[in-house]
């Protein structure tokens, strides 16, 4: 089991980002990701950079983190010869480090090119995500290719730039259907919730690749702090992904998140100092067969929590992670 850290793009600049990152391979942990958003969720949060400009720089400035995005939706906003390009570039210059997440998109990031350019039912974002994967890896086979169905083209396109081996592809997956499309067309799944039906899925339809999970996470000295943290910038977090997918901009889940109390995001983080709570929300991911955990810290001190972890967190996480 390898254990990540969650770089938080909608709470802090690119530069402090990669600071972060740099960080984290101090700290010890095994690989970072980011995620690919045009808005923050919520105005208060303030940031959203390009990850792939981010993520080239972290490959530069680190020598043996893995890196991931988590997720890139390859279907509206990109087209997939776009990522296909982008993924090959950031996978020769980490040195084969890299794993491209992909997932089928939220329209807080996909609407803002055009309506109605985010597909209205999670059926057609599938059918799309389907296809993107398919034309990533032809282009990745190199030479010219082209591709046609029926949502999505390609029209006599080349990679020139590709590595070795092609970089993981690990497909985020709410339900079982997503769980059985990372299996045939990916390379891994990527997952927010501790189910191990969609590690079963995933297994039954032949899946054998890494399996990522974000875990939720609060640290700050006190326990209160930490919830104030989570609440103050992450309560949208508790809404349930039917709504986060659906949502456009953030004035929008700052309006649903207006009945979510400390109380809910509490019960949704592990909150404060007590490294044997974060344990204990760790637990569940690891038994349901996941073995890429990045740890989404929503708590107000980055570095705090980077010495806790190295100090405290990691040690007891790596006893889980020993075989057996």
């Amino acid at each position: 089991m390898q254990i990540g850290y969650k770089l938080m793009a909608e709470g802090f600049g690119p530069k402090e980002i990669i600071r972060q990152a740099v960080r984290a391979e101090r700290a010890g942990f095994d690989f970072v990701e980011m995620s690919d958003h045009y808005h923050p969720w919520l105005d208060v949060q303030g940031h959203s950079s390009f990850v792939w400009t981010v993520l080239g720089a972290v490959a530069a400035r680190t020598e043996r983190l893995g890196l991931a995005t988590g997720v890139t939706c390859p279907t509206v906003r990109y087209h997939p010869a776009v990522i296909a390009q982008a993924a090959a570039t950031l996978a020769l210059v980490s040195d084969g480090r890299f794993t491209l997440g992909v997932g089928s998109g939220e329209r807080l990031n996909e609407h803002v090119v055009g309506e109605p350019a985010f597909p209205a039912t999670a059926s057609e974002r599938h059918e799309r995500l389907r296809e993107a994967l398919e034309i990533i890896q032809l282009l990745w086979q190199g030479g010219y290719r082209s591709y046609r169905g029926r949502h999505l083209q390609v029209h006599d396109a080349r990679v020139f730039d590709l590595p070795d081996e092609p970089p993981p592809i690990a497909v985020a997956a709410g339900g079982r259907k997503a769980a059985r499309l990372a299996a045939e067309i990916g390379g891994g799944l990527f997952a927010t919730e501790p189910r191990g039906e969609l590690v079963d899925a995933y297994r039954e339809a032949g899946g054998n690749g890494p399996r990522y999970a974000e875990v939720a996470l609060a640290w700050a000295p006190d326990e209160a702090a930490a919830v104030k943290a989570a609440w103050e910038t992450s309560r949208w977090s508790v809404l349930g992904w039917k709504v986060m997918s659906e949502l456009p901009n953030p004035v929008n889940f700052e309006a649903a998140a207006a009945t979510v109390r400390e109380d809910d995001v509490r019960k949704a983080f592990a909150c404060g100092p007590d490294p044997e709570r974060h344990l204990a929300a760790v637990l569940p991911y690891a038994e349901a067969g996941f073995d890429r955990l990045a740890l989404m810290n929503a708590g107000p001190d980055p570095d705090g929590f980077f010495e806790f972890f190295e100090r405290e967190l990691n040690p007891r996480l790596r006893s889980v992670a020993a075989p057996g």
